[in-house]
This record gives structure tokens, sequence and C-alpha cells, in this order.
């Protein structure tokens, strides 16, 4: 029979430190695990903090004649809103309403049907009147955050 030469002792150290290196490895996993999802919780309740209502300036709908085409005398019957991006920005469009309301009509009347009937029309005509709503509408202004044109009524006859 062979003598054991010491062998089992030094197995059982070996195996004994690899199940305590396991278990340090696997406790700062979880504890790596843990705190990325506190970091991400807090994040999240940051970015609920800074999320900001929405401004929006609703415009009374009016109906327009629009230009002449071929199918002869057309009208427009719209009403829109406008997401602007400051309070500023809204009580200045507010105050000059009458003045908004006047832009948009001679901005409208001088359309064709054919030209804002399509989505891709909608768009342009948008456009156009953030381009027009935004030229001062008295000295000194400062200048108008206005974001989106929002058409909530969009009536061709």
């Amino acid at each position: 029979m062979a003598k054991s030469t010491g062998g089992t002792p030094k197995l059982l150290w070996l195996m004994i430190l690899l199940v305590l290196l396991s278990m340090a490895a696997a406790g700062a996993a979880i504890y790596m695990v843990m705190s990325d999802d506190d970091t991400g919780q807090g994040q999240m309740q940051s970015q609920q903090v800074e999320r900001q209502s929405p401004i929006f300036l609703k415009i009374d709908p009016f109906t327009v004649n629009l230009a002449d085409d071929e199918f002869g005398s057309r009208l427009l019957y719209a009403g829109l809103t406008l997401k602007v991006g400051n309070e500023e920005t809204r009580e200045i469009l507010e105050e000059h309403m009458p003045q908004v309301r006047s832009r948009l009509l001679m901005l409208f009347s001088g359309k064709q049907a054919q030209d804002i009937v399509s989505p891709g029309g909608k768009s342009r005509l948008g456009d156009e009147v953030v381009a027009t709503l935004s030229e001062p509408m008295t000295q000194p202004q400062p200048p108008l955050d206005i974001r989106d044109v929002l058409f909530t009524e969009f009536i061709v006859q």
C-alpha cells in the first residue's frame, strides 16, 4: 500500500480557497447590480422632476376665403394650437391676438386649396405660420419661441 503524501489537505485548502473566491466574486457582482439599479432609479427620478409640461396657445377657429382655383371660390375652416417654448411667448401672442389672427387670415387667404390639402401642404403651411408669427408684433420684442403648429380643425370646401 502506498502512503499518502499529504496531497489531500492541500486539495482541501485549494477547494476552500476557490469557494471563498467564488463567494467574493458573487458578492461583488450582486453589489454592482444593486448599485447600478439604485443609480438608474435616481436618474429616472431626476428626469421626472426635470420634465416640463408643454405650453399650448389655442387660437379660435376661423373661416377664410382661399385664392380661386379651377373649381372657383373655396373656403378654409381652420382651428389651430401653437406649442410654444416659454410663458413669455404665450403671453406676447395672447396680448397681440388680433394681430396674430390678422396675419393668419392674410397668410391663408393667399393659398389655393390644392396646395394645402395634402399632409405635406399642411406641414409647409405650419412652417409658414411659424415664420409669419415670428416677425415682431411690436418694438422692442424678444424673439418668440414657437415650436410647433397643431391643426386641430381643418376643412376645405
